[in-house]
């Protein structure tokens, strides 16, 4: 694979990389099992002091991290910016919460026995990170942060898209103080992130990314018996019932749909309309999307970024061209975009529950607002995916939407919001979503040897 730095807005390419050699695999295997031996012995309270000079060194160059972001992979310099600093909070969760989080956890054994039991959680070894170009900075932390302070160590393999997004990062862990091999950045190919997967030093996988990847990546981590833990796609349900506040759930529509230009696993993908507010939310929703200014994303009033490449762009016009070519209808939503760089047009995709791309993932500007009989069938709708990320329920009742939102079975649903991101709380879904969690304390529980300590003082047999 070609690892590339290309401007999505201009369609340039600023800079090509080398496919890691052989040899630079077996001297990041060898450099991160050695780091790991000192690392993990490490007082957690000693470790997070890395996470912490990190944070802060995000914090203090914020502009040049996020330029950068907006130069490989096109989001807008507002949405970069917040990119970084969600990062640098969610390097401050563990450095406030690991210790806490990791404590032994004692069990209350009633077995006469035992005088004693508990359970420590103890770092592994190596850890393989393969994560995709949506969230550059924010996927890496988002499994790094956790595992650095639990004592692990990271091979990155990042998208081949943002090679300098993924150097920054073992750029800055290096200046905050990990040891040399703490995490490592490859530009791996294929074949050799297989064979640092099948390496007895690394002790698991985690993959951010599509479901085709998914499926290889975990089938090879499940031949080597190591774990894994996938986020996948998503369709996410965005759920408006009758009593509604129409304008507040058609804005947070919008953005929910569009932010990232679309390209985020969780976005509002397929909007759920109650019968009732249907025509009076959509006409409210394709306002929104209208106003929506596609241009520069260095340009603080640009509110539509290109889509990250143009591979992207095809892949997307060649998906809805194949809904179409099923029966589905096509209208043209956004105003013009420029016609040079990977900008998408917003369109709104209407179809039938039979045509194949209904429970399709249209990563980008791609809408689908769906009209639901009642409350009951916009559950249904809802939950009528191969996919189960996160979701959304609008509603004036809180108490009640709250009992719709237990009805959807997703990993993640938010009450009048889309599906968010945030340090303190837990992200990962279900079925074609993928396994696991990250973040909070599921997250830096993943990948750790939760080991039992039982205490007898007894002699004899059992």
């Amino acid at each position: 694979m070609a690892y590339a730095t290309t401007n999505p807005y201009t369609g340039q390419v600023v800079k090509t990389f080398p496919n890691a050699t052989d040899a630079e695999v077996a001297q990041a295997l060898e450099q991160g099992h050695a780091a790991f031996a000192t690392w993990k012995d490490l007082a957690i309270a000693e470790r997070v002091k890395v996470l912490q000079k990190a944070a802060s060194l995000l914090r203090a160059r914020h502009t040049d991290y996020a330029t950068l972001l907006t130069l490989e992979m096109g989001k807008l310099l507002a949405e970069a910016e917040a990119e970084v600093e969600l990062s640098a909070q969610i390097l401050e969760y563990y450095v406030e919460n690991a210790e806490a989080l990791l404590a032994p956890e004692k069990l209350p054994s009633r077995h006469p026995s035992y005088t004693e039991a508990w359970v420590e959680h103890e770092p592994q070894g190596i850890l393989l990170a393969i994560e995709p170009w949506n969230f550059p900075y924010y996927q890496i932390v988002r499994i790094a942060a956790p595992q650095l302070a639990a004592g692990n160590v990271l091979i990155l393999k990042h998208a081949s898209n943002v090679p300098q997004c993924a150097a920054a990062f073992e750029a800055l862990f290096r200046e905050a103080g990990l040891p040399e091999g703490g995490f490592r950045n490859l530009y791996a190919t294929r074949d050799q992130i297989q064979t640092i997967i099948e390496d007895p030093r690394v002790h698991g996988v985690a993959l951010t990314g599509s479901e085709g990847a998914g499926a290889i990546v975990a089938a090879q981590a499940g031949n080597a018996l190591k774990k894994s833990t996938m986020e996948l796609g998503g369709a996410d349900a965005f759920v408006v019932l009758a009593d509604a506040d129409l304008d507040k759930a058609a804005q947070w529509a919008v953005t929910g749909r569009h932010w990232n230009s679309g390209q985020v696993c969780c976005s509002s993908k397929r909007i759920i309309v109650v019968d009732e507010i249907y025509d009076a939310f959509l006409q409210k929703y394709k306002a929104g999307v209208a106003a929506l200014k596609a241009g520069d994303p260095m340009d603080p009033s640009t509110t539509l970024a290109p889509l990250s490449s143009q591979g992207a762009l095809e892949d997307l016009q060649r998906q809805v061209e194949q809904a179409v070519a099923h029966g589905a209808q096509v209208e043209v939503l956004g105003a013009e975009v420029p016609s040079t760089g990977a900008f998408f047009r917003p369109v709104l995709l209407t179809m039938a529950e039979d045509n194949p791309a209904y429970g399709w993932e249209f990563f980008g500007p791609v809408s689908q607002v769906i009209c639901a009989r009642d409350e009951a069938d916009a559950v249904r709708i809802a939950n009528d995916s191969p996919f189960g990320l996160g979701g959304s329920v609008f509603t004036r009742d809180i108490p009640h939407g709250i009992k719709v939102a237990q009805k959807i079975s997703t990993g993640m649903v938010y009450i009048n919001h889309p599906t968010g991101v945030a340090a303190d709380l837990p992200f990962g879904g279900v079925r074609r979503s993928g396994y696991g969690r990250e973040l909070v304390g599921l997250g830096i529980k993943e990948f750790v040897n939760h080991k039992l300590i039982a205490v007898t003082d007894i002699d004899g047999a059992f």
